[in-house]
């Protein structure tokens, strides 16, 4: 299997090794990456081609302090209403267009308003904008929104030519133009993603490469081959079961970060036809499900005790953690008995969508062996990852093994997801009450208020569990022992900011 992947890279490309070393940085990704538009899409891999081609008003540091990257400066209102953003000088998008505050503006009103976003309630908060001069962005809020600067550092905050945008519609992804260091050059589905240096960046000195190429290779084993083999530069998400065979070979390096993000199991609760089964309509079979599972044997057996159990979208470790609900221990009896309550006493089968690389089969493997030992059958479908949020989207599933990459601010891990009308809402969950609490989150830069409502808040998810949270990971990285500069964020992205080959 792994000459099988080796063969067409090295064809495909058509290039000899000395050449691509001196040119081309090529990036192995655990998935392909969604539609390649900042405002529909929503994959992890999607994120990471972004860093290179579209920047953002602001960005992150390691230590996840916000700052400039469009954006030079900005401040407050008193009363937290008013978001004023100084914009940098000399920025043009790929196509010449420039980035001006006009341009800023346009973007926000995509974000709101295109039919096919998900950033609308990344946004929401957004009442209007005001162009100030050609510098000068102000953003106008219904209420104060303690979350903005963190979601301007994602996607929402991703400036795309507004030009192109409009003429290309919902295909905007189809060929992307924004004004990040490297510009879209070609894509093939499945296949690579190919990136070429913008000359025109407003810092283009910090970046080494010609190109950059990213080939999606859901195999792990498969991925780090290639990468032993000089086929690629550089891998991302590394099996951690592969960890310290890396550490010895003196030709590789290894870069780790904590994950912002968790992994866990999404139950379809509302979303069409397919949400009306035992498990999507009575939360005891999810608590059930819940209960019968080993967090910390999962742990050791899938990840060799390098990730952490979870049960929260925040980690054990995180301060948004609710102490009063720890990890729980597996406890099949009672697990029985929420079966037998709900009336089910001789079990039941569920189906549950998992992702075909070999990490994520493992784990809803050893999940659908220990959920059997409560009278659980799980029948696990594989799909590749793109088709597997697709179908999530669209409401074609029972259960689905997916996580999430993490956001700095805590309300990027839960408010899109649980809220009535979260844009990435798949389960559909709906509460009032949680929509209450969470926007409540968001409206104060009190922390000690922020943390009442997120716990508030999981009293009543504990027990609904439209999510089964199951583990948080750690970004592993493995590089060609050649790269030099590149830091390890904690949101897993790849900035290729001063990495270059050494020699």
């Amino acid at each position: 299997m792994t000459l099988k992947r080796k063969l067409p890279l090295a064809l495909v490309l058509g290039l000899s090794a000395t050449a691509v070393q001196a040119a081309d940085l090529r990036i192995g990704l655990q998935d392909d990456a969604d539609i390649l538009d900042p405002d529909q899409s929503r994959t992890f891999v999607g994120r990471i081609v972004y860093t290179s081609l579209c920047d953002k008003l602001v960005d992150i540091t390691p230590d996840l302090e916000i700052i400039p990257q469009l954006a030079t400066e900005w401040e407050w209102s008193e009363d937290g209403r008013q978001l004023t953003m100084k914009l940098r000088e000399g920025v043009t998008f790929h196509d010449g267009e420039p980035f001006d505050a006009a341009a800023v503006a346009a973007n926000i009103d995509r974000s709101k308003t295109l039919d096919e976003s998900r950033r609308k309630s990344e946004v929401a908060s957004i009442e209007s904008t005001e162009v100030i001069d050609d510098r000068t962005i102000r953003f106008n809020l219904s209420a104060p929104d303690a979350t903005l600067l963190a979601q301007l550092a994602d996607r929402a905050g991703m400036m795309i030519a507004p030009k192109a945008a409009s003429e290309a519609g919902a295909d905007f992804g189809l060929k992307p133009v924004c004004s990040g260091p490297y510009r879209f050059k070609e894509r093939i589905q499945q296949d690579r993603i190919v990136l070429e240096k913008f000359d025109g960046y407003w810092n283009a000195d910090a970046f080494h490469f010609d190109t950059v190429t990213f080939l999606p290779i859901p195999d792990t084993t498969v991925r780090l081959a290639n990468l032993r083999a000089g086929d690629l530069d550089m891998i991302e998400r590394l099996a951690a079961t592969d960890l310290q065979s890396v550490k010895d070979d003196s030709a590789l390096a290894v870069e780790q970060a904590v994950s912002l993000g968790y992994q866990g199991i999404t139950v379809n609760v509302a979303n069409g036809p397919r949400a009306d089964t035992p498990i999507g309509k009575d939360p005891r079979i999810r608590q059930a499900l819940s209960l019968a599972v080993d967090r910390n044997v999962i742990n050791q057996v899938v990840f060799n005790g390098a990730f952490a159990a979870g049960n929260q979208p925040f980690a054990p470790t995180s301060p948004w953690y609710d102490q009063k609900f720890p990890v729980p221990a597996r406890d099949v009896a009672k697990a029985r008995a929420l079966l037998a309550e709900a009336g089910y006493p001789d079990g039941l089968k569920i189906e549950v969508q998992v992702t075909n690389n070999p990490v994520q089969m493992q784990l809803t493997q050893v999940v659908q062996a220990m959920a059997s030992e409560a009278g659980i059958t799980i029948e696990l479908v594989a799909k590749e990852f793109a088709t597997l949020l697709k179908d999530q989207t669209a409401g074609d599933y029972t259960a689905s093994q997916v996580g999430w990459s993490g956001r700095v601010d805590p309300d990027g891990n839960i408010h899109q997801f649980l809220t009535c009308k979260g844009g990435i809402n798949d389960s559909k969950y709906c509460n009032p009450e949680i929509d209450r609490l969470l926007d409540e989150a968001r409206a104060t830069n009190d922390m000690d208020k922020r943390k009442a409502s997120y716990d508030a808040a999981r009293a009543i998810l504990d027990s609904d569990l439209p999510i089964i949270y199951l583990y948080h990971p750690v970004w592993i990285w493995a590089l060609n022992g050649r790269i030099d500069g590149f830091v390890p964020y904690p949101d897993g992205m790849i900035r290729l900011e001063n990495v270059s080959f050494s020699g």
